[in-house]
């Protein structure tokens, strides 16, 4: 293991993110990001802040947190047909990784009572 990270993000604060703001999801979710929420209906908040969350677990699993040169677009999360998380990552963002010495980067997301968390294990 060369990284952890964790974060929680609060469903009722990315909720009303996107509600205030018609470019939050743009600026920091992917375009597959976007319809993959797009196709939740009621559970898009609460994926949408998991989301965000594992984002922050990712730069945070760098050693690098927000402002350390790879945004928060840079960092997307997939869902395979069983809907266990994944990271995609831009080029940018996996070069990071690599530098840092990591091949891979494991996640996984919850939410419960209005939180969501994100872990994030790079190795």
């Amino acid at each position: 293991m060369t990284g952890l990270g964790i974060d929680l993000c609060e469903i009722a604060r990315i909720e009303a993110a996107v509600r205030k703001n018609d470019g939050f999801l743009t600026r920091y979710f992917t375009e597959e990001e976007r319809a993959y929420l797009a196709a939740r209906g009621n559970a898009a908040a609460r994926s949408a802040a998991a989301m965000f969350a594992a984002k922050e677990a990712f730069l945070k699993a760098l050693g690098e947190g927000l402002g350390g040169g790879v945004a928060l677009a840079d960092v997307g999360v997939t869902h395979d047909e069983r809907g266990c998380p994944g990271y995609a990552l831009s080029p940018k963002a996996r070069a990071r990784m690599e530098a840092g010495g990591a091949q891979n980067a494991l996640l996984s997301l919850t939410h419960e009572a209005g939180i969501a968390a994100a872990v994030c294990v790079l190795e």
